[in-house]
């Protein structure tokens, strides 16, 4: 596994867990405030991205969530800590929840970011969806990153991976106007359709037509061309297969999560931009995430001027929320 790290590895550590498609580049606004405020801050690429080696894209139980929480755990035994703080970012948040959920005693808190986690599925999630959302002319993303064709969609597309990552992380970012999230009543394809075309997707299409009209006029300060480089070197050389083998055996019954524990004990925190409909793709999973999911949660902290990247978009915000819920546990322990 290949890790950034920062601070003083004698300090309390912070195992921070990255998304799709990203790296663990994506922590290096936050890592050096963690350091500067007493911790000692790990970022892995995980397994399927960058420069981490050792897995086989064909063998897909190798990528069931048991095995990618088993490879955090592992990676903290390995450098030597005993326990650690847990944060995880878009699909990072679940593998941080399912963390939580199999190794409490590993772990003293954890955060989760712009994915909510309502819990372990109880099965039938999909249902009639497919089916009703193909009637409107959608189709979910999800579903779509488990098909063959999403890898070479977007790692061979006409515009290129460094512009297509661009107008990617543009339409999710509060730099487009269009999102302005707000709860859905219910998992139906009429709800889901509300959400813009980067999750509930148009049926013809793939990921790279759809974000393509989304390109932005100007580079964003929080995301520079240089900085978008080292994504795009990376997926160039990889593919986007290994971070899309989490969405296939997410989206495999047979390779579906079992755990011994339906809650969080362990304190908990969510942040997430306020802009991101990542929030609410999941109708009710935030209400049961703080209600009835996390024992011990701690607040849901909505960053204003953030989307879906809140730790790219806005660091500063990202960083009190998080040390503050860092330190008010800590205090609580002594």
């Amino acid at each position: 596994m290949h890790v950034l790290e920062a601070g003083d590895p004698g300090q309390p550590c912070v195992l921070l867990l990255h998304g799709f498609p990203e790296l663990a580049f994506s922590w290096r606004k936050v890592m050096p405030a963690l350091a500067a405020a007493g911790y000692y801050a790990i970022a892995p690429d995980q397994r399927g991205y960058g420069e981490t080696t050792g897995w086989d894209e064909r063998d897909l139980h190798s990528f069931s969530m048991r095995n990618i929480v088993k490879d955090a755990s592992d990676l903290l035994g390995i450098l030597g800590m005993e326990k650690a703080h847990v944060v995880g970012h878009d699909f990072g948040s679940p593998v941080a929840a399912y963390a939580a959920l199999t190794w409490p005693d590993r772990f003293h808190s954890v955060v989760l970011m712009s994915a909510p986690f309502g819990g372990a599925p109880v099965g039938g999630r999909a249902g009639d969806i497919h089916e009703e959302l193909a009637k409107l002319g959608r189709k979910h993303y999800q579903w779509y990153f488990s098909t063959p064709e999403a890898d070479a969609n977007m790692r061979r597309c006409p515009q290129g991976v460094h512009a297509f990552l661009r107008a990617y992380y543009h339409y999710k970012s509060a730099d487009w106007p269009g999102n302005r999230p707000f709860p859905l009543a219910g998992w139906s394809a009429a709800e889901l359709a509300k959400m813009p075309t980067y999750y509930i997707m148009e049926l013809g299409k793939g990921m790279a037509e759809t974000v393509a009209p989304y390109m932005p006029a100007n580079v964003p300060a929080w995301l520079t061309d240089e900085e978008l480089a080292v994504y795009a070197q990376a997926f160039e050389r990889t593919g986007f297969q290994g971070g899309l083998n989490w969405y296939r055996a997410a989206t495999d019954p047979v390779l579906a999560v079992k755990v011994e524990r339906n809650t969080i004990d362990i304190p908990a925190a969510y942040i997430a931009g306020d802009s991101d409909w990542g929030i609410y793709q999941k109708p009710g999973e935030l209400e049961r995430m703080q209600h009835a999911v996390c024992k011990d949660f701690r607040g849901a902290h909505l960053v204003d001027g953030a989307g879906h990247w809140v730790q790219q978009e806005r660091p500063e915000a990202v960083c009190s929320a998080l040390i503050r819920f860092l330190a008010n546990v800590k205090l609580a322990r002594e």
